[in-house]
């Protein structure tokens, strides 16, 4: 049967799992492969494993406990390994590797922050401020243009929302850096305009958190800012 690997921690680590279970239905056994320096928790994988609600809970679990007891590298859900001997080969192989990123986690949490704008409000203002975009709106209105101005208008609006965005984005960006330690973006979905990672050390997270409930204050009630957090630091492995 092969290994689901959860987690790896430095040996030193309390590893405080005992009234906790692993994926699986029935849920499976957690257990611990050693090397010298650093350990992984691991359980048997079943062989249908899907990210189903039970699962994902038991993953999350274990991350949320070796968090709350010292540094984790927690890996994303799902990863698999063919034995517990393939898992200490690799925690031998990049002792140095992982070592280094713990110490860069240490005192650490993962919040992550998702930003929209309401997109009426955006194309009022973009209307209210962009003199061409308004008269070719008027153009429309009236009658008095030709049917290609439709198209160039929602051109127009396109490529404003876009750069409007990136600045909003960068506002964001620059107002909250301050306060973490690293951050990562990734790509937004939906109406979203930013998607970013940070990482937080725990005796900045109130400094870090009133900055953003300021920022989204400055912002106003058009915009949408979520924070998530603490989060175990899956985007800083």
């Amino acid at each position: 049967m092969s290994v689901y690997v959860y987690s790896i921690v430095a040996s030193d680590h309390p590893r405080n799992l005992d009234d906790l279970h692993g994926v699986g239905k029935p849920p499976s056994t957690l257990r611990i492969v050693q090397s010298k320096e650093l350990s992984a928790v691991v359980s048997d994988a079943p062989e249908d494993l899907r990210p189903k609600r039970r699962d994902l809970a038991a993953h999350q679990a274990v991350q949320e406990r070796l968090m709350a007891d010292g540094t984790v590298l927690p890996l994303q859900f799902g990863f698999t390994t063919d034995d517990d001997e393939a898992v200490r080969a690799v925690l031998k192989e990049r002792a140095e590797e992982f070592a280094e990123r713990l110490t860069a986690l240490e005192g650490c949490a993962e919040y992550h922050l998702k930003a929209a704008q309401e997109e009426d409000a955006m194309l009022r203002q973009i209307l209210q401020e962009s003199d061409e975009a308004r008269a070719l709106n008027e153009q429309i209105r009236s009658g008095s243009g030709g049917p290609d101005l439709p198209l160039a208008l929602g051109e127009m609006v396109s490529r404003e929302v876009e750069a409007r965005q990136d600045r909003l984005a960068a506002q964001v960006l620059d107002g909250l850096r301050g306060f973490a330690r690293e951050d990562r973006a990734s790509q937004p979905t939906g109406n979203d305009f930013l998607s970013v990672s940070f990482l937080v050390e725990r005796d900045h997270e109130k400094s870090f958190t009133g900055a953003e409930q300021d920022l989204a204050k400055e912002l106003g009630d058009d915009f949408d800012l979520r924070l998530l957090g603490p989060l175990p630091a899956y985007s800083f492995v």
